[in-house]
């Protein structure tokens, strides 16, 4: 299963797998008998289910998550919309691969494999308020990267991004996708504010008038995203093709999301939001896509770190699930 065109995508996206039925029926039926009262875990029920059905077993457990972290560089970048320079965007794929982030910690804290996808860094995207970010060729190729990305074998995955520039292109996304203004969606990213915070509010405001045109979301995604933005995506589309659950991170990955959902409805069943990062418009946009965020703790770091963190979360709702007694089991009285 590949693709190697936009609409070769479209279709494989309009016939991905659904939750396994069984297995679905089966783990509620197992959470009404756990030694506990109705709906006591709260959130965690839900969730444990939501994974079972996707993993087609209904006493699942979450052995293999995989984080993989998209790095590429924007040409807007070089209209000042951010703090820091492009250059970042190299170092700090060295420190990820030195083992020094904090994507690096969380992944280990959580038992997660963790991989660099560095996409084209030499190579900037053009500058979308000038045309497309991407040619169709460009964008395909980074969506193919993040497809090839996903080991088959895991169970769960986070991806995260690292790109100087990258809440611009997100913020315009999300204004194509959602409606609104520039600076509806545009906000501190890095730590821009005053005049600079300005300057990347018009910049949205422009690429916007140019693409008023724009279709669904992969059009969306190639006239004003990144290349790790498309990395994301494509390894978003890839899980859920080998029905394997992800965890959503921040406003970043959270605008990639959105392009598969607006190209095929339903295409991020499979996706749960990690958290709501500190992001202004991160909310605004997890309420768009119905996505209730399982944290909220200011974060706003990227590279996967609020989702890793979430792995957590959904590990100790299927541990629970699996791993707890049935009345029946325990002896005890459901009366």
């Amino acid at each position: 299963m590949s693709f190697e065109t936009l609409n070769d995508l479209r279709t494989l996206l309009a016939d991905m797998p659904r939750q396994d039925s069984a297995a679905l029926n089966g783990a509620e039926a197992r959470n009404g008998q756990l030694t506990k009262p109705p709906g006591a875990l709260g959130r965690l029920e839900d969730l444990a289910i939501w994974y079972a059905g996707w993993r087609g077993d209904a006493r699942p457990a979450i052995d293999a998550p995989q984080v993989i972290v998209f790095a590429g560089n924007h040409g807007v970048a070089a209209r000042g919309v951010s703090a820091f320079p492009p250059e970042v965007t190299v170092q700090m794929v060295a420190n990820f691969k030195a083992g020094g982030a904090a994507i690096n910690q969380l992944a280990k804290t959580f038992g997660a494999r963790m991989d660099v996808v560095a996409l084209d860094l030499e190579t900037p995207t053009a500058d979308f308020t000038a045309g497309p970010a991407m040619s169709e060729d460009d964008v395909i190729a980074a969506l193919r990267a993040g497809w090839d990305a996903v080991d088959e074998n895991a169970d769960l995955l986070v991806v995260g991004e690292m790109g100087i520039g990258n809440t611009t292109s997100a913020a315009a996304i999300a204004a194509r996708l959602f409606g609104g203004t520039g600076a509806d969606w545009t906000g501190r990213g890095t730590g821009v504010e005053g005049d600079a915070l300005a300057l990347k509010t018009q910049v949205v405001t422009d690429a916007l008038a140019l693409h008023g045109d724009a279709g669904d979301g992969l059009d969306v995604l190639m006239r004003l995203g990144g290349r790790e933005l498309a990395g994301m995506a494509g390894a978003m589309a890839r899980a859920r093709s080998l029905r394997i659950p992800v965890i959503m991170d921040g406003f970043i990955c959270t605008a990639a999301a959105a392009c598969l959902e607006k190209t095929q409805a339903g295409a991020l069943d499979h996706v749960v939001a990690g958290h709501q990062s500190a992001e202004g418009a991160h909310g605004r946009m997890l309420e768009a896509l119905n996505k209730a965020p399982l944290l909220s703790l200011g974060l706003r770091l990227g590279e996967g770190s609020g989702a890793a963190l979430a792995i957590g979360v959904l590990k100790g709702a299927v541990a629970c699930h699996s791993g707890m007694s049935t009345f029946a089991e325990a002896g005890v009285s459901d009366a």
